[in-house]
């Protein structure tokens, strides 16, 4: 009887000597269990705005060629009318008129372009934010889970804090981007359409 009583008490001690899983030290700790709550609900709040800016980006750049189209579309339509007309004498005098036409067509597409692929450009840095403090809070989380007790609040969160700070500072200047020389294609086009008007109503 009495061995039976001290191996149960063996058995106490040792259950008792064992330490807890980090994940039920984080639930006896409330400081614990309730940043582990914000940061698993801010995980969450992260990944709903990458969806909607992914939503977006795919918005804009289907605009974007839309207007493709219509810069094109607009252009290949006036060659062919003017063409037709061309038999006709008389035109040549009045070519600046279709010249006009055609040049405010084209700056107007020119500037909606421009602005779409800047409103593009905005929303990919953005996103590129929003995945790099997913990144950021997912290594913090599982750094929460698999520490417990031992993850000091104030040093990771400081830490978390100045990883931030620090991609903010770190940007990238461009002397050039892609959408400088889309608008210099499309001013190249532009300028080429005016000079087939000529040719066509005065050639």
């Amino acid at each position: 009887m009495a061995d039976e009583n001290s191996n149960s008490s063996n058995n106490t001690s040792i259950m008792e000597s064992k330490p807890l899983h980090p994940l039920h030290q984080i639930a006896e700790t409330p400081t614990h269990k309730l940043l582990l709550k914000q940061w698993l609900k801010e995980e969450e709040l992260i990944l709903n705005r990458i969806a909607t800016k992914e939503t977006q980006i795919d918005s804009v750049r289907n605009e974007i060629t839309q207007l493709y189209c219509i810069f094109f579309l607009f252009h290949s339509i006036s060659l062919m009318l003017l063409f037709s007309a061309s038999s006709k004498s008389g035109l040549c005098h009045r070519s600046w008129i279709p010249s006009v036409c055609s040049l405010l067509c084209s700056m107007g597409i020119i500037w909606a372009v421009r602005y779409k692929t800047d409103t593009e450009s905005h929303l990919e840095k953005m996103l590129e934010r929003e995945k790099e403090d997913g990144k950021l809070l997912a290594k913090c989380v599982e750094e929460l889970k698999r520490k417990g007790m031992e993850f000091d609040l104030l040093k990771e969160v400081d830490a978390l804090r100045r990883a931030k700070s620090l991609r903010a500072e770190a940007k990238v200047v461009r002397k050039w981007s892609a959408r400088d020389f889309l608008s210099l294609f499309f001013f190249s086009a532009s300028c080429l359409v005016l000079a087939l008007i000529r040719t066509i109503l005065c050639g």
